[in-house]
């Protein structure tokens, strides 16, 4: 698939702009600060309906606008859709599709795919573990667009849950009314948990071939990559909540959701007091870990930079290729985003990394200096000025 038409109005930088677009590759080039990552940006929010680069809606909003709209046509094979995104910072966004009346944002997912790069990947390995939640929480929207739902069910009760317990701590007491609640709570949380585990266990388990090939196109394939679930089901979970002892992490794979909701209940049964101390839920899906090994060590702390970098981008490059797999009909391929990650690798994982992804259908690049982009993915060059883009490039 590509994006043949882009309109932004009051979104970023960008008063209104209007780009059109081709497949293959384009090359957005300017100074650091000129708005080109927000080129990118907001396509990727049309696939995701979140930034990579902020939480919350609020900064992808003009300072002197309202709303923001981001309108697309996404080009499918022979078929052609119009996406209108309006963001409402403190209201709920909506979404039209071909001009129609407005519908959920979240109506929209799965329409628009596209993978994408970029700096702040390190933090797939280098940071903390919601970076790495993320990540897979995102995946599984890209494969199965209804599982927004089960993401944010999760989220509503685990923070009803959290209110409660931290409720009862503000009381000095557990009354027999908390404990009644918190039973209520507690099923609620262990079926929304064991949707979201099941939906995570899957993806990761697709996920890892897909991860473990690319890391050995972008490297010269002397050590193996993997990537290891540890849940809070799994072991004694320490006073950070995090997963402690020898429990076999491939265990879960093999458990139905009402299995999974089974030990759910059984863990908050046995955590129940350090929860009503601490005021916070200690088990579940939020407190998970995607713990990425290369070799025979934990990437984290002993990778080098090139290796992180290696592995942050077979994560992506993971992705793409599970993507690519999940639909193979015509024109179902993602959209391929690259934002300023040349300037930070070497040579050699330039040209492995260039050479991959230039057969995709569209690839969107972004780069302060022209040089940085590697011969394969020579493309359309477009100069991106303050609030705007020149004419193309010579």
């Amino acid at each position: 698939m590509y994006i043949d038409y882009l309109s932004l109005t009051g979104f970023r930088s960008y008063a209104q702009l209007d780009l059109e677009l081709k497949p293959g590759v384009t090359v957005f080039v300017g100074p650091n600060g000129t708005g080109k990552t927000n080129i990118v940006e907001a396509i990727g929010y049309l696939a995701s309906l979140s930034s990579h680069r902020v939480s919350t809606d609020a900064p992808l909003v003009s300072f002197d606008a309202e709303q923001a709209l981001v309108r697309a046509r996404l080009v499918r094979g022979t078929q052609r859709t119009s996406i209108e995104l309006e963001l409402n910072p403190g209201r709920s966004n909506r979404a039209r599709i071909n001009r129609a009346n407005p519908v959920r944002a979240r109506d929209i997912l799965g329409m628009c795919r596209t993978v994408l790069f970029a700096p702040e990947d390190l933090s797939l390995v280098k940071g903390d573990p919601s970076s790495r939640r993320r990540f897979i929480d995102d995946l599984i929207v890209s494969l199965v667009p209804r599982h927004a739902a089960t993401r944010s069910d999760y989220e509503r009760v685990l923070k009803q849950r959290n209110a409660l317990l931290k409720s009862a701590r503000a009381a000095g007491r557990f009354t027999s009314s908390h404990e009644a609640t918190l039973e209520v709570w507690d099923q609620h949380m262990a079926a929304a948990g064991a949707s979201l585990l099941a939906a995570r266990l899957e993806a990761l388990q697709r996920l890892q071939p897909h991860m473990q090939s690319a890391y050995q196109d972008l490297t010269d394939g002397s050590k193996a990559a993997r990537a290891v679930y540890r849940s809070t089901l799994q072991g004694a979970v320490n006073d950070d909540g995090a997963v402690v002892g020898d429990a076999d992490p491939e265990e879960l794979y093999g458990l139905s959701e009402p299995e999974l909701a089974e030990r759910f209940m059984a863990a908050f049964a046995v955590n129940r007091r350090r929860e009503i101390e601490r005021g916070v839920s200690l088990v579940g899906p939020h407190r998970d870990d995607l713990e990425l090994v290369l070799g025979q060590a934990p990437a984290k702390g002993y990778a080098s930079h090139g290796e992180t970098w290696s592995f942050a981008l077979a994560l992506r490059l993971g992705t793409y290729y599970l993507l690519l797999s999940d639909d193979d009909s015509p024109g179902a391929g993602p959209i391929l985003i690259l934002d300023d990650v040349f300037a930070e690798l070497d040579v050699q994982r330039r040209k492995r990394l260039a050479g991959i992804v230039s057969g995709a259908e569209q690839v969107l690049v972004t780069a302060a200096v022209a040089g940085d982009i590697p011969e394969a993915l020579a493309g359309e060059l477009i100069t991106v000025v303050p609030g705007g883009i020149s004419v193309p490039a010579l």
